[in-house]
Order: C-alpha cells, then structure tokens, then sequence
C-alpha cells in the first residue's frame, strides 16, 4: 500500500453554533421557501412496480451498477405491489452486493403497501414543523451536551481503483474527549493492540484516513444558520423500530465550514473546502436525528481526494445518569488519485464507553485502563455503507 495522508472533518467550533441560535429561525423558513417539500401525492409516479419487474432490475444490476439509483427512486416513487419474501430479500443482497440503501428502501416500500396511511409522507406544513422542531432539539442538546469521554475503534481498509474489494491494513483505538469550552480532542491508544510509539498520533503523522467531528459539530455545522441547508423531504423509514422522516439537504460549498485534507510523508500538502449534501432521518415522535449521511460536492479540481462520504448513527447513552443521544458507529470513504492510481478507503468505527470526563482530567492522560473492556457481542455485523446519492437536481 502506497503511503499517504487524508483527513476528513469540520472546521467547526461549537460555539459559532451556539452563537447562531437566535437568528436561525427566520434563516430555516426563507431556506425552505426556495425548496418546498413535496406533497405525499408528488411521490406517486406511474403503477407500482410489479414482482416480475422488480426481478428483471435486480438481474441487470451487476453488470449495470447505475440501476441502483433507479430502483431506489422507482420503490420510493411508485411502491410495490408484491409481498418481500425471505427469498427476495436474498436476491436483492446478492445482487446488490448487499446495498444496505436498496434493501431499506425495500423494506419501507413494504410498510408503505401494507399499511399506506402510518407510512406515507406528512403533508409539507407538517413535515416543515418536524424540521423546525429537529434544529431546535439538536442546537439546544449540543448547548447542553456534558464533557464526555468515548473509545473509538477503528478498522482502516483499502481497495485499489474502484473495486470496492476492501483489505483491512489496521486497526485502531482512540480516546475522544468532548468539552464545550474546546470541542473534541483525540489521543491514539493502540495500533493492532499495540501503543503507538511516541511519533505515531492520530492525524497526519499516523498515515491512512483520519476523520474529526462525527459527534456534536457534524450536526450542529448542519443546522447553524450559516450553513444556509436546504432541506427537501423526501421519504419515510423505520430505523430501528423507530418511525422516521427522511430529508435530504444541501450545503453549498460558499456556505461550507467541511475540509479535506491530503498530505504526504506525515505532513499536510494542500486543504480545500468542499460542499456537502445527503440525508438525515429524523424520528417523528422525539424530534432528534436518528443518521446521518453525509457526501461532498465542488470538490477542487485536481485535489488528490476525489470523493469523500460519510455515515452517523446516534444512539442514546447514559452519561452520569443522563441520556443524550450520541454516534454509535460510522462509515468514513474517501477516494484519492494519486500519480496516476485510484485509491478507496474505508473507515469503520464503533464508540463504546461512554463517560463523564472530569475537568481536572487531559487527554494526554487516558489509556485503555480507562474504559470498560470490550464485549464482542456488541460489534455489529458490518456498519452500512456510506451513502450515493443522485445528482442534485437542477434549480430553474
């Protein structure tokens, strides 16, 4: 594996966020006035699709990878019209190679047929307010989030050109502080269960793929109002038992605190800022962004990093006896080009052991010591995968 360098993150200080609380409201309204949100009979485009049809998409998908979005916009648009059996389903992940997205949106067809009313689309006012309410609960959460103390464990991996073959070439262990006077801080525990050397810390010195703010800011960044999002409702899920709304959004690259960063040799080499648009699903009941995805967009001409994506998902932890709703794993993927060779890399990262940090405590003094140890049985089977999302549509 070819050594080099790329990161990941925001810019972002929280207090910039909190700063913001006061005007943001008007901002989200004169936003979604541009980007009104669908009503629940726009998503109905043509019959729904048939079993026989839906089969004859899946066989052509190997060889024709682009159907994937296709199929995604036609289940979304039109439903289906057939049961999902245990044997469909396993046609759908062999022939998407398990596509995490297909088979979701799949499953909420089903719900969308078999119960139409609980799982279509609120009307736009009623989607609006849900939107409103979900920035509210996310900007005062982070002004009330607690100094915390997490693990992070991570598995690094590569894949040459676009194969998506993935090959582990380490694994690592992170300590991530959180202080609302400062942000987040990270130390390098271990390295393949070794510790590090007094060289080796986590960003641009360890080599591979490092990422930064993937707990507070990653949201935060998103509802401030200098980020000017749009956001559309597009659909509905239920992820992990609970029922959500999906929006996607947009952050325009003028408007953009994201940063990728490449370097070589342990030292940065150049920075940009690019864009960013995904989706986010926000639980209709507890108004609280259960994922989100992330993927940049105007990334600068000839930058080595072609592609960057990422998944959250939060979870509620206990943190001295309080719950806050927090990451529990995520997906990083870059691609960079390099002298001429595509490179994918893939970052899987769990968060176990959340705690209160006290405020005599540094970072620089955490070890392994001081988090519980490791259960197996809490490792998911495999974190989905970061997200791919259509073109933006085109603005009159």
């Amino acid at each position: 594996m070819k050594h080099f360098n790329s990161l990941i993150g925001r810019a972002a200080l929280l207090l910039v966020a909190v700063l913001g609380l006061s005007a943001f409201g008007s901002s989200v309204l004169a936003q979604t006035e541009n980007t009104p949100f669908p009503q629940t009979t726009e998503l109905q485009h043509g019959p729904p699709l048939g079993n026989q049809e839906f089969v004859q998409l899946l066989y052509q998908l190997p060889k024709q990878p682009g159907l994937r979005q296709r199929i995604i916009d036609d289940l979304r648009k039109r439903g289906i019209d057939f049961p999902v059996t245990p044997g469909l389903r396993s046609l759908v992940a062999t022939k998407s190679g398990n596509d995490s997205s297909l088979l979701r949106t799949l499953e909420e067809a089903d719900r969308r047929r078999t119960n139409p009313t609980v799982a279509s689309l609120p009307p736009a006012a009623e989607g609006l307010e849900l939107l409103e309410r979900t920035r509210k609960a996310t900007l005062g959460a982070a002004e009330g989030m607690p100094d915390y103390l997490v693990k992070q464990q991570i598995t690094r991996s590569h894949a040459y050109g676009q194969s998506k073959n993935w090959s582990v070439y380490d694994r690592l262990s992170i300590a991530v502080s959180y202080r609302q006077s400062s942000g987040e801080d990270y130390k390098l525990l271990s390295i393949n269960g070794l510790p590090p050397t007094q060289d080796q810390t986590y960003g641009m010195k360890l080599g591979g793929t490092t990422s930064t703010g993937e707990y507070v800011s990653a949201l935060s960044d998103l509802f401030r109002p200098e980020s000017r999002a749009e956001f559309q409702m597009v659909d509905t899920d239920t992820l992990r038992g609970r029922r959500t709304i999906i929006y996607e959004y947009e952050v325009k690259k003028e408007f953009s605190r994201q940063t990728l960063g490449w370097g070589e040799g342990g030292s940065m080499r150049q920075q940009t800022i690019s864009g960013y648009r995904g989706r986010i699903w926000v639980d209709r009941e507890i108004n609280r962004v259960l994922r989100l995805e992330d993927i940049s967009t105007d990334i600068e001409p000839g930058f080595p990093i072609t592609a960057a994506s990422k998944v959250i998902d939060y979870e509620w932890v206990a943190i001295n006896e309080q719950k806050h709703l927090l990451p529990s794993r995520s997906v990083v993927e870059l691609t960079d080009l390099y002298r001429g060779q595509t490179e994918q890399t893939r970052n899987e990262i769990l968060f176990r052991g959340y705690r209160k940090f006290g405020a005599e405590v540094k970072i620089i003094d955490i070890d392994e010591k001081d988090f519980p140890p490791d259960k197996p049985e809490e490792e998911p089977a495999r974190p989905e995968a970061p997200p791919v999302l259509k073109p933006a549509p085109k603005k009159p």
